[in-house]
């Protein structure tokens, strides 16, 4: 409220003029400083003014985004006595830990905004695709940009179910842990193994434009690891808790065959509770993308490298297995099983107030507002 703003119509340059005003309400005649506003034609741009050198850049707005390739442009001698290492000659960098404010790809497959509690898949929102879908046609989504036709979903399906058996000697693999062994440990080791067997997916094998320059070969892989994955996941399991391994059926649905691998014992033609297969399918789909979190930064880091995707998955899975990620499910039950009971619970959230312990499972750092999966969850667990 106490400034002036003066303007030069023939340059454009603008002046701020700040004014402290007098009791009886007139301007003191001299201003206490002035800063010069220069403007650009390019309205979509950003005018920073280097305040150790008095240089003007110019660094163009592209998708609410700026280049950090441009601040390079921003250099100046380095102070008197500074280290080599703080290469001020060379332009500035961009200092964000944990990509707090960092945008490394330009993606259309999902789309949060964390005040709003909203979630959607390649435009859909999070809670139509929950009601109205299966995973594997959520997959389809995120995967190729639109929903399956009844033809596509057909071969699709097919494709996956029929890629759900495991190499014999993974299997095999998978049995020489030890019996108390971490099911994540079994699965990223699984994982990583496949890599050797299937070396027509390995660039390094195969040549580095493999998956460039064909498509059947990296939709191959697609439909192994969706295929793949629930088979480790099930031998994991079944290894911790010492029973024998289940083969896959494939005449069953996606989440029924996983329950199927799973829970079988001994019963002939036994088939999971649908309401169960349900309710897993709408919780696939829930955690199928979550933009650029840490495991899909971790896949699209490794994957960089063209390294093939079996090696990539597993150093994602690798990602998940920690309690500030994926983990945070397991935390969340061994913070309830050390809390113990209700009388505990008083004690328990003084300590968490006076940072002696960690309160997981309440809240997101996303979210500010609500997150839309919880609300589908509750209602999934009641039903």
């Amino acid at each position: 409220d106490n400034e002036l703003v003066l303007t030069d119509k023939k340059s454009g340059v603008s002046w701020i003029l700040p004014t402290p005003t007098k009791a009886d309400g007139k301007v003191q005649a001299q201003p206490t400083s002035v800063v010069v506003l220069p403007r650009s034609t390019n309205t979509q741009s950003l005018t920073v003014l280097d305040n150790r050198t008095n240089k003007l850049y110019e660094i163009p707005i592209t998708n609410n985004t700026i280049s950090a390739l441009k601040f390079k442009e921003i250099r100046a001698d380095p102070l008197p006595g500074s280290r080599e290492e703080d290469e001020s000659g060379k332009g500035l960098r961009v200092y964000d830990p944990a990509f707090q404010n960092t945008a490394v790809a330009y993606s259309k497959i999902t789309y949060i905004n964390g005040d709003t509690g909203a979630l959607r898949y390649r435009g859909y929102p999070i809670e139509q695709l929950a009601e109205k879908s299966t995973y594997l046609e959520v997959a389809y989504l995120l995967i190729y940009g639109e929903l399956p036709s009844k033809q596509q979903h057909a071969y699709f399906s097919h494709e996956i179910m029929h890629h759900t058996f495991v190499h014999f000697n993974v299997s095999e693999l998978m049995r020489k842990f030890n019996y108390d062994a971490h099911p994540m440990g079994m699965f990223i080791s699984g994982i990583s193994a496949m890599s050797t067997f299937h070396p027509d997916a390995n660039p390094a094998l195969a040549g580095s434009d493999l998956f460039v320059r064909d498509e059947r070969i990296r939709n191959k892989q697609i439909y192994r690891l969706l295929g793949k994955t629930p088979t480790l996941a099930a031998i994991a399991y079944r290894h911790r808790i010492g029973r024998s391994y289940n083969v896959p059926q494939n005449n069953l649905s996606y989440t029924e065959n996983f329950l199927y691998m799973l829970d079988q014992l001994t019963e002939k033609n036994y088939k999971p509770n649908p309401k169960l297969a349900r309710a897993l399918d709408v919780l696939f789909i829930l955690h199928a993308d979550h933009e650029l979190n840490c495991s899909t930064a971790a896949m699209r880091h490794i994957g960089s490298s063209l390294v093939d995707p079996y090696s990539a998955v597993s150093g994602a899975a690798a990602a998940l297995y920690g309690p500030l990620h994926g983990g945070a499910n397991e935390a969340v039950l061994r913070m309830l099983e050390a809390i113990g009971s209700v009388d505990n619970i008083p004690t328990f959230i003084q300590e968490v107030k006076q940072r002696k312990r960690k309160l997981f499972g309440f809240g997101h750092r996303i979210y500010k507002n609500y997150d839309p999966r919880a609300k589908i969850i509750r209602k999934i667990a009641y039903e």
